[in-house]
């Protein structure tokens, strides 16, 4: 029997059952047996969600044999990996072949299956979320059936499986539409929040990728913009000692002791995010696009996303910003904006409208139940939709008026798995 616990701390299980197969066929029989014997399965990844969409009732998958790229095709783009590389290794292993993701996150910790089938996204206003990327998948059901589905195969299962926070079944295998790989100019420089929000339009549109973390109880965020470089630019990485500095010193050691300070001192915190923007010099370097995009984050938290309509992105901030100040809670960490163009994905937040994402963080030693709940509420008014990965309380009503294609993946959901081989309690929240 085995234990599982998710990176932050906040979902954990105990005396399940582990597999861990090797290949498709391995993991087709064995599902099958399972669901007749009428056990509840659940695959796991990294565990880099806050939610408990992966925990394991009875019986959990673990994906790591298979975990390589099993074909790549420099001339399309196409490569098909295994669900269970992460994307370190799947980055590191483009890069072998001249190709990378058009798109990614900021942590590159997550399995490829798991980071697509919760959402994960990373921003850029005419570029969609990593499930986007996703042409092809492999999907074994409860009847240890292997459904190969695509937009000319089972394209209905492929609507919904791309984003099924793993409620259809076990995805073996993905074949991702890749680009050329190529170079970013990082361009990240602290501004006024006032200029960033009356500009956000223009900074959105007017950048490949661009993003901004704006600091509680300060009239300051820190933007980030990535562009592509023009045709014989090479290279120009952050240096060795100027990396540490920013990247490990300042984001995770410092940000550390600064949050542990808060927790004992919580009246400091404004004080202590007012020196933290200000230490956040500008810089600009051009490195290998997932080089850029991808950055550590060890300092542990907890963490609420919503994806609301671009166009009330700056209502909602204010109005949080308004709450924050006239409550007197205390948020030492930063709250992160991004964008992405619409899709056609069912279950994916940017479903039908293009979309700006509001994530919020509290440390995890501090009370953070107060601050999402405000955070919720707001966002309720503008439609949004939560991030499947991360702190939410909404269920199947909630969702139902969210998501113009929820009873659409709910259909396909009774038809892969009637008896509910895959729930478990979150999708049991989420789904009914």
């Amino acid at each position: 029997m085995s234990t599982w616990r998710n990176w932050s701390g906040t979902e954990s299980a105990t005396g399940v059952e582990l597999l861990r197969p090797t290949s498709t066929d391995e993991l087709a029989a064995a599902v099958k047996t399972a669901a007749e014997q009428g056990k509840k399965l659940k695959a796991v990844g990294s565990g880099h969600s806050f939610t408990g969409c992966s925990v394991p009732e009875q019986v959990m998958i673990r994906l790591d044999g298979l975990s390589s790229i099993t074909n790549a095709d420099k001339e399309s783009g196409r490569v098909t990996v295994g669900a269970g590389t992460d994307l370190r290794k799947l980055n590191a292993g483009l890069a072998a072949f001249d190709l990378a993701m058009a798109n990614l996150g900021d942590i590159d910790k997550q399995t490829i299956a798991g980071a697509i089938s919760t959402g994960t996204h990373g921003t850029g206003a005419r570029l969609g979320g990593l499930a986007t990327q996703v042409v092809a998948l492999d999907l074994v059901t409860a009847d240890g059936s292997v459904l190969h589905c695509s937009a000319e195969e089972n394209a209905d299962v492929f609507n919904a499986a791309r984003i099924s926070v793993g409620a259809l079944g076990v995805i073996t295998s993905l074949t991702l539409q890749c680009v050329p790989a190529f170079l970013l100019r990082a361009r990240e420089m602290p501004l006024p929040l006032s200029e960033v929000l009356s500009g956000f339009d223009e900074l959105a549109d007017g950048n490949d990728h661009f993003e901004f973390y704006w600091f509680p109880h300060t009239d300051i965020a820190l933007t980030k913009r990535n562009n592509r470089v023009a045709a014989g630019v090479g290279a120009s990485p952050v240096g060795r000692i100027r990396g540490w500095v920013d990247d490990e010193l300042l984001s995770n050691k410092v940000f550390e002791l600064t949050n542990r300070l808060a927790t004992r001192r919580p009246g400091l915190v404004p004080r202590i995010n007012r020196v933290a923007s200000r230490a956040l010099s500008a810089r600009e370097y051009v490195d290998a696009s997932y080089k850029v995009f991808c950055s550590e984050r060890n300092v542990v938290f907890r963490e609420s996303e919503y994806a609301v309509p671009r166009e009330h992105l700056v209502d909602v901030l204010r109005r949080l910003r308004d709450w924050i100040d006239a409550s007197g809670s205390h948020i030492p960490f930063p709250i992160e904006v991004r964008v992405a163009a619409a899709d056609d994905i069912w279950l994916s937040t940017a479903y039908g409208r293009d979309t700006a994402y509001i994530a919020i963080h509290q440390y995890h030693r501090l009370p953070h139940d107060a601050y999402f709940r405000a955070f919720e509420q707001i966002v309720a008014d503008y439609n949004a939709r939560p991030h499947w990965g991360k702190l939410h309380t909404l269920t199947t009503p909630d969702l139902r008026t969210r998501y113009p294609q929820y009873d659409n993946f709910l259909a396909i959901r009774d038809r892969l798995d009637p008896n509910r081989a895959f729930a478990n309690p979150y999708t049991r929240q989420v789904f009914g």
